[in-house]
């Protein structure tokens, strides 16, 4: 991004930027949230050693972003928010910093709730969850769904399932070929998955202990990090950091679908729409990976869980097999209005919030109150 910040928020509409200093623990942390049209903004606590204070700040702006068209459009009331800790987590990483760092967000009074993300894990949400309530990720036994890795792995299945379908006209996976970029929590479930399913997968990442056990587990093809992208198979899996589509992987890429569970994929939006001009259908990342936020509603809004008989994960489970149909209406999207999946994508996600939001003026006499 080489705009100023303030102008990059305004373009996005951005309803905040929070700058977090703690001189005791050394926590250096940035809080971005994007929108509240649909209730409190959600999203994950990204721990990683970004070079500069502004690549923290735009990681944070996107993934806020990308996590207010997610909700949206998997059909929860819930807005976009994202945290980043900047700092090694093999090395920063203490119970003081993130107590710190949890009480900031309690400070917010609710406006953001949190979860796990890349360095992050479930201990860590709960160590968090001593200083602030405000937390999605939690054990079943404080009250929430658990491991969400399976339901993310499970969803971005099924983006492939439909991506598969649009292409070869069937979503059958079975010997279908992946080239498998990130081994942690959801790309190993992923893995299991399509191994399971009969697809051949050529898998990578920067873990060599991860790809060892892949190798022993599974006896699949492994390949250094920067070879993943030119693997001659039918489906590319990004399950790592964002950014991976970009103008220097696009022309190296054999792959027919571009299909995973990492945020912000694409470099630029542009990259969205030069996948579809090579014939590379696209299974758009927030459509995709949205598989774990079908939990978060219910722990924002404990009545609406009551109400439905409490966090059920075979309903969960239902509702996360949607997300095939959904990819279909993305794809019908575009078709219909001759915009890339991308866009069409952002656009369904959009037409959810405004008439929402409409409804929601209706009933409150023009006066909106989010959730």
């Amino acid at each position: 991004m080489n705009e100023p910040v303030m102008d990059y928020m305004r373009r996005y509409r951005f309803k905040k930027l929070l700058l977090l200093d703690d001189a005791d623990t050394g926590l250096r942390a940035v809080i971005a949230i994007h929108s509240t049209a649909l209730g409190p903004a959600g999203g994950g606590v990204r721990f990683w050693p970004y070079p500069s204070e502004q690549e923290a700040m735009v990681d944070a702006m996107r993934l806020a972003r990308g996590m207010t068209y997610k909700y949206a459009a998997a059909g929860r009331d819930l807005g976009g928010g994202k945290a980043v800790i900047v700092g090694d987590p093999r090395k920063d990483k203490s119970e003081a910093l993130l107590r710190a760092f949890g009480r900031m967000v309690d400070q917010l009074g609710g406006e953001y709730y949190l979860a796990e993300d890349v360095g992050t894990t479930p201990e860590d949400t709960e160590t968090i969850y001593k200083e602030t309530s405000y937390v999605l990720s939690l054990p079943e036994h404080l009250g929430g769904p658990g491991d969400v890795a399976p339901a993310t792995a499970l969803g971005s299945i099924e983006a492939m399932r439909a991506c598969a379908k649009r292409v070869w006209g069937t979503p059958d996976l079975a010997g279908r070929s992946v080239a498998l970029q990130g081994l942690g929590a959801v790309g190993y479930e992923v893995l299991r998955l399509l191994v399971g399913s009969g697809a051949r997968v050529v898998v990578t990442d920067l873990d060599e202990g991860k790809v060892r056990r892949a190798q022993e587990e599974f006896g699949v093809e492994a390949v250094p990090a920067e070879d993943i992208y030119e693997q001659d198979v039918d489906i590319f899996g990004p399950y790592a950091l964002g950014a991976v589509i970009n103008d220097q992987t696009i022309p190296r890429l054999k792959a027919r679908v571009v299909a995973g569970s990492a945020n912000n994929v694409l470099a630029e939006e542009r990259h969205g729409t030069e996948l579809e001009e090579r014939g590379i259908s696209y299974a758009v990342d927030f459509v995709a990976n949205s598989g774990g936020t079908v939990y978060d509603e219910e722990i924002v809004y404990p009545d609406l869980r009551e109400r439905r008989g409490g966090l059920r994960h075979d309903r969960a489970e239902k509702k996360v097999r949607e997300i095939f149909e959904r990819i279909e209406d993305v794809f019908a999207t575009a078709d219909r209005e001759g915009v890339p999946c991308w866009r069409a994508a952002e656009v369904l996600a959009e037409r959810r919030i405004e008439a929402i939001n409409r409804v929601r003026l209706l009933n409150t006499g023009g006066q909106f109150r989010h959730r």
